[in-house]
């Protein structure tokens, strides 16, 4: 079977070729621009000496220059390898390394530690896309836009038959528990994720679906942009959030699509919404992160709009399990497989548990969106995918109307005691707290119980509210073993590119 994941913009700009396809601002390109566009950078990675299966890395923001590289690559029969902009050259070095990537695309805000990571991972070609009253690029660098000449006149069509099993975009997992390693995604595995997440989100060609989160993380990638061009609907590109700017692209463009993480919503719920039309917003999407119920109340109060919770992983092109609608969807629940997709919840030994909330265990999972496998890594793989079943690393249960819960990571469950503490459960309840805005709790080492309960709280804007009292509201709400004996009030929660919290850091302090 030969496929490419860049038929999805082949198909939709031979369908309607004049629709828009990227805003940003003033600017708009069509599909049939934005699929010329790509087919001259696929005629420039070739024209640079590229062939079919060579790596390219994409350190970029959300500018339309990810999308022309990105699907220019893909049909140039060429591996994605998207990459955090705020890496540091150590990084830059590693992941170049890694992945083997020949070229890297990056901006001119980020070009100086780029270079270095490139010149220290060997033969690599480095192009820089500028922005207006950006640096001037460092030497021994191309302009992005030599791509696009060197490809000018080239056919869009020209597109490089792929197996199906050929490896389309490589995304590093965070590393929180050491190196980074690379989920192989392959095209077709890639093209059914975005099919079924855009069937189940029930995208229409009419919707306007906003990127705000980063296209470099799995969550942007494939359930935002691919779904977003495999259902032929417009992208409004957000380079990094901000309330204001998500609010102005959200009037300006009339979205109707939004998908973030928890703290997106948390900070867009308490957006001053005066004289301001967002009454365009149909449907939300919440993932990467578990969202608390009374953000999702709050929210969609502020926006008349649903809120839908949904699971997945890098390992599984973003997608595993969703919340399918309003009518049919269970708040605090991460909802019911995909379609293709098996979930379970085993215990150590691999057996399957039973339904409800006191039999909590590993959830597992298999289907067509699981990688291929980590990159190089066939050891780390083979422990990852044990029996053909996907070991996610996260614990929750399973309710008797085949609903799935995640009470939290494996590594974030705290041992207080002999009891097991689930932090997100704990989270909730702070979370209802009326000063408190974001939350995060940690377990923290201790001599006599093995591990004790600290809760990290950031609070709203005008309100105060003392770390005792916060303790005796969770002491009220939760049972003596559970609740936490410190809280540290802080201004903000550390948090990753994609807007989640970043509790290794908190550890750290």
């Amino acid at each position: 079977m030969s496929f490419n994941l860049a038929t999805i913009l082949r198909e939709s700009a031979a369908a309607k070729p004049d629709k828009p396809m990227l805003r940003l601002g003033p600017l708009t390109l069509t599909y049939g621009q934005v699929d010329q566009l790509s087919g001259q950078v696929a005629a420039g990675l070739k024209e640079a000496g590229l062939r079919r299966g060579d790596s390219v890395a994409l350190q970029l923001p959300n500018v339309p220059q990810f999308v022309l590289a990105y699907f220019g690559a893909l049909k140039a029969g060429m591996t994605l390898v998207p990459l955090n902009p705020l890496l540091k050259a150590p990084e830059v070095s590693y992941h170049l390394s890694d992945s083997g990537a020949r070229v890297l695309i990056t901006f001119d805000a980020f070009a100086e530690e780029a270079v270095k990571g490139a010149a220290s991972a060997g033969d690599v070609r480095v192009y820089v896309v500028p922005s207006p009253g950006g640096p001037e690029a460092p030497p021994d660098t191309t302009p992005f836009d030599a791509l696009l000449a060197a490809g000018q006149g080239a056919d869009p069509s020209d597109v490089e038959q792929m197996s199906s099993e050929d490896t389309a975009v490589v995304i590093y997992t965070s590393g929180t528990t050491g190196k980074p390693k690379g989920a192989e995604l392959t095209h077709f595995q890639a093209y059914m994720a975005a099919s079924v997440a855009a069937e189940t989100f029930a995208y229409r060609d009419d919707d306007v679906a906003m990127a705000v989160l980063p296209l470099f993380h799995v969550f942007g990638l494939s359930s935002v942009m691919n779904c977003a061009v495999r259902a032929g609907a417009t992208l409004v590109l957000v380079p990094r959030f901000d309330v204001g700017a998500v609010l102005d692209a959200m009037e300006q463009h009339r979205v109707t699509v939004f998908c973030g993480v928890p703290t997106m919503f948390v900070a867009l719920m308490h957006a001053d919404l005066t004289g301001r039309d967002v009454s365009a917003l149909r449907i939300c999407v919440s993932g990467g992160a578990s969202i608390p119920g009374e953000v999702i109340k709050g929210f969609e109060a502020a926006y008349d709009a649903t809120v839908l919770e949904g699971y997945g992983l890098s390992e599984t092109c973003a997608v595993a399990t969703f919340n399918r609608s309003a009518e049919e969807r269970r708040v605090m629940s991460i909802g019911k497989p995909l379609w293709g997709c098996e979930v379970r919840v085993v215990d150590t030994d691999d057996n399957e548990l039973p339904h409800g909330p006191d039999h909590v265990g590993e959830i597992v999972l298999r289907g067509h969106n699981l990688m291929k496998g980590y990159l190089g890594r066939p050891e780390a793989t083979a422990e990852a995918i044990k029996g053909g079943w996907f070991h996610t690393g996260d614990l929750g249960y399973q309710d008797d109307d085949g609903f799935f819960y995640i009470v939290d990571r494996k590594k974030d469950l705290v041992i207080r005691g002999g009891f097991n503490v689930y932090p997100r459960e704990i989270e909730e309840v702070l979370h209802a707290h009326p000063s408190v805005l974001e939350a995060a709790v940690i377990g923290r080492p201790d001599d006599r119980l093995g591990e004790e309960v600290i809760a990290y709280v950031s609070l709203k804007p005008g309100t105060s509210a003392e770390p005792d009292e916060v303790i005796g509201f969770c002491k009220e709400r939760l049972a003596a073993y559970k609740y936490p004996r410190e809280v540290v009030v802080i201004d903000e929660l550390p948090k990753g590119p994609s807007g989640k919290v970043l509790k290794t850091e908190l550890r750290a302090r």
